[in-house]
């Protein structure tokens, strides 16, 4: 194993469940840090301080804030997340998606007071904290599994226009306006004709510098020499009189504690606000964290990080600070520059808050057209073309919900839109799970297997026999599409079927209505004159249909006999049913 990738191997030995460091992670990686590693996180932590300074900066003014809230971000959420986050290189601070959701939702609820406004801010990341630890206690770190990448595949490219949209303003020096996407689009297209020509000519140059940076020099602050460079230019030259907007005076000094003056009673929407930047947060954090792990050998675990997570909000909350996240950029800097540990965080809060105590006068002439150059270029990554293409080849439905996310993102804004792709995708879930596939079988030709009959035309059909499977499990939801499905193939058979077949291979699990349905089946089908048998039961199927009397009514649930066996049965056949080998059962 590589240099790089051997701290994570050495503590992973040391995540036994059974230990108590498994729990505190910081125990873990303290417990086998090495001195040579000290430098490797000194230096990415610096570097990670550069790059997220600028960055956060220009996320704070996304999120209607003060620039400088940005950066507070960074200081607390690090310094929390390094001792509960259970990721070597994870980066935690504000993000674009979540900044946007809270600059557009937090306009609303502060009726234009910025003392509100950044109250309600941080009492946002307190409540996503207190619902990362209820969701840790209560083990529900799998049901962020119902935001599907699909979801958020719509949702990023979606929520990337948007952001954009709001910044393209400030690059063409006009004011913008307007509350949803189209509103803003016909505001700009308005407002175009008094475009600021030396703001727009700059802020192009921004953005190809930092495109150049990021092609030829990844993972290197290119954002602060781009930010560096602006200052000095508006500093010292004529551009300082052309009329460029600049972000002012940064208040000097770290961040204060202070409790939000505001309870969540007394802000109407904070909690679906809070809800919808907790799950943005943990899927963003935790897909960012997988996809570096599995790069440097090591496994995070899901359930740690709303701890990580939950104290990172918390933290950023009580510092004046919004919801953060662990974003794939900016952890994608820190692994690059070289981070063993999350020791590297603890390195950039160092940097960042030497930064606020020394270095804020330096930004005073940092203009705003540099800082949309910053957030354009940063969403960019969020639209992806080419999975997009991907999706669509492969999975026209999953594509759909992608469309769904990315138009109500469009048409509602982020919130309401990430709360409508929720909602959609788990409707076409249920309906899918309520309307499986009742497939016909058919015999492969020469063998004594049998698939479907319509992905497989070429199979044979057993005379006065129809044989099915339903491809899922029998539950309350789903028999009565399945009992229907049934006799819609029975009425579509020229000649009315003597024996009907029910493989229940491919059903794990029967509940308490799929045994009664079957029971139902049995009864009118021999009210038809027509047989019935099951076969291929899963053991906890067996108990459930025995203990409802099913098997009392269809014949024995032998676990030997297959279907065809039964045909054979049937026929008059020699075989018994007794000896047929696992390889001749139904198969997909």
């Amino acid at each position: 194993m590589s240099d790089k990738m051997s701290p994570a191997g050495e503590i992973a030995k040391s995540t036994d469940p059974a230990d108590a460091r498994a729990r505190f992670p910081l125990a873990q990686w303290l417990h086998g840090y090495q001195p040579r590693w000290l430098t490797h996180d000194a230096v990415a932590g610096v570097t990670l301080a550069a790059y997220g300074i600028p960055v956060s900066l220009a996320y704070a003014t996304l999120a209607g804030l003060p620039p400088q809230y940005g950066i507070y971000c960074y200081l607390a959420g690090g310094l929390a997340y390094a001792l509960f986050g259970s990721s070597r290189q994870l980066a935690i601070g504000p993000t674009s998606a979540i900044s946007m959701l809270v600059g557009v939702t937090v306009a609303g609820m502060a009726g234009g007071d910025p003392a509100r406004f950044a109250s309600i801010a941080a009492l946002t990341a307190m409540l996503v904290a207190a619902m990362c630890l209820a969701a840790w206690i209560l083990r529900l770190s799998s049901l962020v599994n119902f935001i599907s990448e699909t979801i958020l595949l719509g949702f990023k490219a979606g929520a990337a226009l948007t952001i954009a949209l709001t910044q393209l303003p400030k690059l063409f020096g006009v004011p913008g306006g307007g509350e949803q996407f189209y509103e803003r689009v016909i505001v700009l297209a308005g407002q175009l004709p008094q475009t600021h020509y030396a703001v727009l000519a700059f802020g192009i140059v921004a953005i190809v510098l930092l495109l150049l940076g990021e092609k030829f020099l990844p993972g290197r602050p290119v954002a602060l020499l781009v930010v560096v460079l602006s200052i000095v230019l508006l500093s010292v030259t004529p551009l300082g009189d052309m009329g460029f907007k600049v972000v002012g005076q940064l208040p000097r000094g770290l961040p204060e504690f202070h409790l939000p003056g505001l309870r969540v009673r007394d802000v109407d929407g904070i909690v679906p606000l809070a809800f919808a930047c907790l799950l943005l947060s943990y899927v963003e954090s935790v897909s960012a964290a997988r996809a570096i792990a599995r790069a440097n050998g090591y496994e995070i675990d899901a359930r740690q990080e709303l701890l990580g997570l939950g104290a990172a909000n918390l933290s950023a909350g009580l510092f004046q600070g919004y919801p953060v996240a662990g974003g794939l950029s900016q952890s994608s800097v820190n692994d690059k520059a070289g981070a063993r540990t999350p020791l590297a965080l603890v390195f950039a809060s160092v940097t960042i808050g030497l930064s606020l105590l020394f270095l804020t006068d330096l930004l005073r002439n940092l203009p705003s057209v540099v800082l949309a150059a910053i957030v354009l270029v940063a969403v960019k990554g969020l639209v992806d073309v080419r999975e997009l293409r991907h999706v669509w080849r492969v999975n026209r439905y999953e594509f759909c919900i992608a469309g769904v996310a990315f138009a109500a993102v469009l048409l509602l804004g982020i919130l309401q839109g990430v709360i409508v792709a929720m909602v959609f995708s788990m409707l076409l879930l249920i309906r899918r799970a309520a309307h499986p596939r009742v497939a016909v079988l058919g015999r492969i030709p020469g063998t004594r297997r049998f698939s479907d009959l319509e992905r497989h035309p070429d199979n044979e059909t057993i005379p006065d026999v129809l044989m099915f499977r339903v491809e899922t499990s029998l539950f309350y939801f789903n028999v009565e599409h399945v009992r229907a499905m049934v006799w819609q193939s029975i009425r579509a058979n020229p000649v009315k079927p003597r024996l009907v077949i029910c493989d229940l291979s491919t059903s794990p699990a029967v509940d308490l209505a799929g045994a009664r349905m079957l029971a139902t089946l049995h009864a009118e089908l021999r009210a038809a004159d027509i047989g019935f048998r099951l076969v291929e039961a899963h053991a906890a199927v067996r108990d459930i249909l025995r203990r409802e009397g099913v098997e009392e009514q269809v014949g024995a649930l032998d676990r030997h006999f297959a279907v065809a066996d039964v045909i054979d049965e049937f026929q008059g056949g020699s075989a018994t049913g007794s000896g047929t080998p696992p390889e001749d059962r139904a198969v997909t």
